[in-house]
């Protein structure tokens, strides 16, 4: 069962690493946005490559009403099994999603769309970016166009990272 790990502070000023199986963690975050709350959210996976990366990246996410084609979601597919992946059709209340990196596409209804990002930091930074700033709507753009030839772009893209990973052992 795949998981996340947060950490927790004592009341000693520890810090402790815990480990909470996404069954139970996303269901909570869920709730937190439905009570108002933004949630930051370390991403795992790499279904959002190549602009979001796998425990390198935080999105901040909260609670909306409107969603648009480009919007990045989190959303539920099944009862135990989240995503946050960009939408890339709206039908009604039929919803497609395709996470960045994947060539396939998931499915859900609008209900199931449990937040939406407001931005992410990105490759260690403090600095916010935003979803609303020039950059991000021109990947939000740019690369659902590319769709045709991304398989070759993700592929170079992952090439890359086996190569500076190996250099960096």
């Amino acid at each position: 069962m795949p998981e996340n790990s947060c950490e927790v502070n004592s009341n000693e000023g520890a810090t402790k690493r815990v480990v909470i199986p996404n069954a139970i963690l996303f269901p909570e975050i869920a709730k937190l946005l439905e009570q108002g709350h933004s949630v930051s959210l370390r991403l795992l996976g790499g279904s959002m490559r190549p602009f979001l990366e796998d425990k390198r990246d935080i999105a901040v996410l909260k609670l909306s009403e409107n969603y648009h084609v480009g919007d990045i979601v989190l959303a539920q597919i099944t009862l135990t099994h989240f995503v946050l992946h960009r939408i890339i059709a709206i039908a009604q209340d039929d919803i497609t999603l395709r996470g960045d990196g994947n060539y396939g596409c998931e499915y859900c209804k609008i209900k199931d769309i449990k937040g939406i990002a407001l931005g992410f930091y990105r490759k260690g930074r403090t600095t916010f970016e935003s979803v609303e700033s020039r950059k991000w709507k021109f990947y939000a753009w740019l690369w659902p166009a590319l769709f045709p030839i991304r398989r070759y772009l993700l592929f170079a893209y992952r090439l890359k990272l086996k190569i500076t990973n190996s250099y960096k052992k």
